[in-house]
């Protein structure tokens, strides 16, 4: 059938509920909603759904996300695995309550128990509470950053990770199989109850995941030393990290911490934000007008889920709030941790560092400089908790901190997905550590600058939605592929690594070397002076992404020396 006869089904099917059918007969008229509601089925790809919250087969709805349970629900069953359970939760986003009893009273009905966080939680404790419970699976219902209209559906496996090859095309080949709504299984709550079959967590999870977090703090003596003298700004931005953020930093003994009143409580229209991601400086507008009323220390904001972590810090020499890339948090808390445990005699010899490909090459050097194992995956952070799988097998190495560019990183390995709660603990616990010795978090950045090289990275993105966007990416890559660039401005290719043929070649000699990664639609560029540049189709939003670093010797030349291969990638993209 086209889109529009299936449009048509939906209308008139008795499948689908009144409420259903009279949103669809609103765009009657609309034939391009219909179309962009209907020309495709919202992909259940590597990392689970995500889409905009409507009704049709290309949106997050009821159906859509039952369809993709009962396609899970099978592979477990397959698999055998059945009475270990699936845990569930949430955030703050609208439908994540209703869409988190859906997946659950699905896998009810197939016979799979379900243990459902009796409110919101951030994504990290679910991906403890699959590993404390010992479950087959966890589901977290969310679209982390992205803007109000958009939910989605993430799915973990055993070890508390996202899903990685095989189990990922596995069980979406189990997916596809649903091509029938009416193959979906469905069960009354309460009968799920009485069966045994849907239960609610909460409390003991939480108190469970504090201690895992305690576990990570380097020096309590010191935070107990200077506490009051430190103060910290704190916004959830309306997501799930407001009650575990501020428990963790009561329990840890910080007393002066102020949330940003407006924007407290969760809310999934997130009223106060265009869109609900650190990575967006007007984010922090609420959070900086309080910082600068009560002179705080630190400025923090998670993403609604809670994966994600915003730093702004005062620098010393002007009293003004510095913002931070998710490189620059990354870096500074690997430094700390890797110099507090060097210096306490906790790091092992055996120690792994893991970064993505497209995050900074200062992981290089603070790897290097404590004699750690630097690791890289592709972007992703399943495919740094795939990896501290693999250390768990092998006991090759340890693991020690993994990050990515986009400001998420893991201390510790009681979750396998990106904590900012656990990052949040940390910085704060630095934030106290370098306040004895007169610094602030921006201060310290700059002498790790000072350190290691001016390291500086950007990013450019294209978006591009519906039907049109998605081939116009496309063929945006394999423009790239077809004629690859000699040079991005002054910057001369030296290697173009493809991570979709998995070869990289040295443009100088044409020698052919195999990368070893799994496929990836990606193409990397690396550059003269220690420079690079990436471009990488979103795998969850309507983007085409370019990054980019530099190493430069001040922050004046790293700055100039950025927005100059800026302006040469975005050059090169156009000229086609």
């Amino acid at each position: 059938m086209d889109y529009k006869q299936i449009y048509e089904d939906w209308c008139n099917n008795p499948l689908f509920d009144e409420e259903t059918k009279r949103e669809l007969a609103s765009i009657k008229d609309n034939e391009e909603e219909i179309k962009d509601r209907f020309y495709k089925n919202l992909e259940f790809g590597t990392g689970g759904l995500r889409g905009v919250i409507g009704n049709g087969t290309n949106r997050m709805n009821q159906y859509t996300v039952s369809k993709a349970t009962q396609g899970l629900a099978n592979y477990i069953i397959e698999q055998g695995k059945q009475q270990k359970g699936v845990a569930i939760s949430y955030d703050s986003r609208n439908m994540s309550k209703e869409f988190s009893e859906k997946t659950a009273l699905t896998l009810n009905a197939n016979g799979i128990k379900t243990y459902v966080f009796e409110s919101l939680r951030p994504v990290p404790e679910l991906s403890f509470a699959v590993r404390k419970l010992g479950c087959t699976a966890g589901i977290m219902i969310t679209a982390s950053h992205n803007p109000p209209k958009y939910n989605g559906y993430k799915v973990y496996w055993d070890d508390g990770a996202q899903i990685v090859a095989p189990v990922d095309k596995e069980i979406i080949g189990k997916v596809n199989e649903i091509t029938d709504f009416g193959m979906v299984k469905s069960m009354k709550m309460e009968e799920a109850v009485k069966q045994g079959l849907y239960h609610e967590m909460g409390k003991e999870i939480d108190d469970a995941y504090m201690e895992e977090l305690k576990k990570q703090c380097l020096y309590p003596d010191i935070i107990k030393e200077v506490e009051k003298d430190i103060k910290i700004v704190y916004t959830p931005l309306h997501g799930t990290g407001n009650i575990p953020v501020t428990r963790i930093l009561k329990e840890l003994g910080f007393t002066n911490v102020y949330v940003v009143p407006e924007q407290e409580k969760p809310d999934g229209n997130f009223p106060t934000v265009d869109y609900p991601n650190p990575e967006d400086a007007k984010a922090f507008t609420l959070a900086l007008a309080l910082a600068k009323k009560v002179d705080a220390d630190v400025v923090l904001a998670t993403d609604p889920d809670a994966d994600r972590l915003g730093v702004y810090a005062k620098d010393s020499n002007t009293g003004e709030y510095m913002p931070f890339t998710g490189n620059m948090s990354g870096m500074l808390i690997a430094e700390y941790l890797l110099s507090g445990r060097k210096e306490r005699g906790i790091l092992p010899q055996n120690g792994a560092f893991i970064k993505t490909i497209v995050s900074t090459n200062m992981a290089d050097a603070i790897a290097k400089e404590y004699d750690m194992k630097l690791m890289e995956v592709l972007t992703g952070f399943k495919f740094i908790g795939e990896k501290i799988r693999e250390f768990e097998k092998t006991k090759e190495y340890t693991y020690q901190f993994g990050f990515e560019e986009s400001y998420g990183c893991l201390v510790g390995t009681h979750a396998r997905d990106k904590d900012a709660i656990s990052a949040v603990m940390v910085l704060c616990e630095a934030t106290a550590f370098y306040k004895k010795q007169g610094l602030t978090l921006w201060d310290q950045m700059i002498r790790l600058y000072e350190k290691y090289g001016y390291y500086k990275e950007g990013i450019s993105t294209i978006t591009m939605e519906g039907a049109k966007g998605a081939t116009q990416i496309q063929e945006m890559m394999e423009h790239l592929r077809q004629n690859p660039p000699q040079a991005f401005g002054n910057y001369r290719v030296l290697e173009i690594r493809d991570y979709q043929l998995r070869r990289a070649k040295n443009v100088q000699t044409g020698e052919i070397s195999e990368i070893t990664l799994p496929t990836s639609n990606v193409l990397y560029y690396e550059l003269e002076n220690n420079s690079w540049c990436c471009a990488r189709p979103s795998g969850t939003e309507p983007k085409i992404k370019f990054y980019m670093g530099i190493k430069a010797h001040s922050m004046e030349e790293a700055n100039q020396q950025l927005e100059e291969l800026k302006q040469a990638v975005l050059d090169v993209v156009n000229s086609k």
